[in-house]
C-alpha cells in the first residue's frame, strides 16, 4: 500500500517538477499584487483549501494574502489565484475576466483556463491508478496544490527580492 502511494506521489512531484514555466508564470501574475501594495485573493475550493489556510497561517505568511470569498472587493492592484480541483473555479474566471482582473488558475478540469492570465493544468481524476471498484485510488489534488503553493512562493520571494 505505502509504495503504491509513494509511487504514485513521485509521479505527481515529478510531473509538477516539470510546470517550472507555469509556476513561473503564476508567481509572475501573482507578485503584481504585492509589488503594486494590492491584495493577493486566494480562492481555493474542497481540499484545496490547504493553501489558503498555510499562505495565511504559517508562520511566514505569502506576502499580501487574503482569502477569497464572495463578498470581496477586488480592484486592479489586486490577483486572485483559483484552486479548483475541478470545474469550481470556472464561475469566478469568468466573472474576474469580464472584470478585467488578472488572476492565475490551478485545476483538473476547466472550461475557462484560457481566460486566465497564468494556468496550471493538473492531473485529471481519470489520470490516476485505480481500485477495484473503479475509482482513482488516490487524487492528491491538496497535495498537489501544496507543492505548487510552495513553488510558486519561492518565485514570488525571488521576485520580491530583485
Amino acid at each position: 500500500m505505502m509504495n503504491s502511494l509513494t509511487a504514485q506521489l513521485n509521479r505527481l512531484f515529478e510531473r509538477l517538477s516539470q510546470q517550472q514555466d507555469a509556476i513561473n508564470s503564476i508567481a509572475g501574475v501573482l507578485a503584481q499584487a504585492a509589488i503594486a501594495e494590492g491584495t493577493i485573493f486566494i480562492a481555493a475550493s474542497g481540499e484545496m483549501k490547504a493553501v489558503t489556510a498555510v499562505a495565511i497561517n504559517s508562520e511566514k505568511p505569502l506576502t499580501a494574502a487574503a482569502e477569497w470569498s464572495p463578498a470581496s472587493i477586488v480592484t486592479s492592484t489586486d490577483r486572485v489565484w483559483i484552486l479548483a480541483p475541478d470545474k469550481e473555479g470556472d464561475e469566478l474566471a469568468g466573472r474576474l475576466s469580464d472584470a478585467g482582473i488578472p488572476f492565475a488558475f490551478v485545476s483538473s478540469q476547466s472550461d475557462q483556463s484560457e481566460l486566465a492570465d497564468a494556468f496550471l493544468l493538473l492531473d485529471s481524476p481519470a489520470d490516476f491508478p485505480v481500485q477495484d471498484d473503479g475509482m482513482p485510488a488516490l487524487v492528491p489534488h491538496a497535495i498537489a496544490a501544496l507543492y505548487i503553493y510552495y513553488a510558486v512562493r519561492l518565485s514570488i520571494d525571488e521576485l520580491l527580492a530583485e
